[in-house]
């Protein structure tokens, strides 16, 4: 069973939440990427739809819910928030919780500010919202990877990364319409492995408008917030896949965080990038949620 609706959780914001699988399934929550991606039914192949209850949340400003695009009152702790509203609503006591990239970041901060209502996680390309990491994606790597696009990107602001955000909120198209362009483009090349050329015709991308809100404000979250609450996690089970050549969040980061959470299982898939369009990746997702919601006499079996 599919169903959908839009949820309303103040601010004046209405978030879109749909659930597939049976009411009384395993219940587990899909966080997307960027911030400001949203759900796609690609996903629902993650679950398994006799055994779970998933739930799929487009953020606030995401996907489909209202107002679409929307950055006021949208931060860290607000989505947090609405991931509250959503588990009570939909009356849920603890769920796996399920995310890549952007919505591994959503998923660490949720998890530490609730390990209670947590079963366990399961993460994809791990960020952990850092200055250092944007660095590295949009400076430092971009630079030694694409070096072109590095060069495109940062003539919009040669003032180095916080003036490029600004650039990308400033109100003026002819301010912020080439900068988001030059930003998204060189996203997307660091997220997959064979990247097409760039196409100056394509449409402005609305996640880059949100990822430049939240990276302009430190994700909303305090220096080291994430790997130094990693302890909160104890008793949580977790996989942490991540891609051997993913360039935008490489492994590194991953590393890192599993070694401060010792409940936590890297999986490295070789010959992998960033999306979880990658076969191998989805894969491993996959395995990862089936892994953290068997029954608990396969589990017992399985050790």
């Amino acid at each position: 069973m599919t169903q959908g609706s839009h949820l309303d959780v103040g601010d004046g914001h209405r978030i879109w939440v749909q659930t597939i699988g049976p009411k009384d399934g395993i219940p587990a929550v899909f966080l997307h990427g960027g911030p400001g991606s949203g759900c796609n039914p690609s996903q629902h192949g993650l679950f398994d739809p006799r055994r779970h209850r998933a739930v799929f949340i487009d953020q606030r400003g995401a996907g489909r819910s209202l107002p679409h695009g929307a950055r006021r009152a949208n931060t860290t702790a607000d989505l947090i928030a609405d991931l509250e509203h959503v588990r009570r609503h939909l009356g849920i006591e603890r769920w796996l919780v399920v995310g890549g990239s952007w919505g591994a970041t959503l998923a660490l901060a949720y998890a530490i500010a609730h390990p209670s209502h947590v079963t366990g996680l399961v993460l994809r390309a791990t960020f952990l919202g850092t200055k250092a990491e944007l660095e590295w994606a949009f400076d430092t790597g971009l630079k030694a990877f694409h070096p072109r696009l590095h060069a495109a990107l940062h003539a919009q602001a040669p003032g180095g990364l916080s003036a490029l955000w600004q650039r990308i909120l400033d109100s003026d198209p002819a301010v912020h319409a080439p900068a988001a362009r030059a930003f998204a483009q060189a996203e997307r090349a660091m997220s997959v492995l064979y990247p097409a050329p760039p196409d100056p015709a394509a449409p402005l991308s609305a996640t880059a408008f949100m990822e430049a809100h939240y990276f302009a404000n430190d994700c909303f979250l305090a220096p080291g917030a994430l790997i130094g609450g990693a302890p909160a996690l104890a008793g949580i089970p977790g996989i942490v896949v991540q891609a051997r050549l993913d360039l935008l969040c490489p492994p590194v980061t991953a590393e890192n965080l599993v070694s401060q959470w010792p409940d936590a299982r890297l999986v490295m898939v070789e010959g992998a990038g960033h999306t979880l369009a990658h076969k191998p990746v989805f894969e491993a997702v996959r395995a990862g949620i089936a892994a953290l919601t068997q029954p608990a006499e396969s589990a017992a079996g399985a050790t």
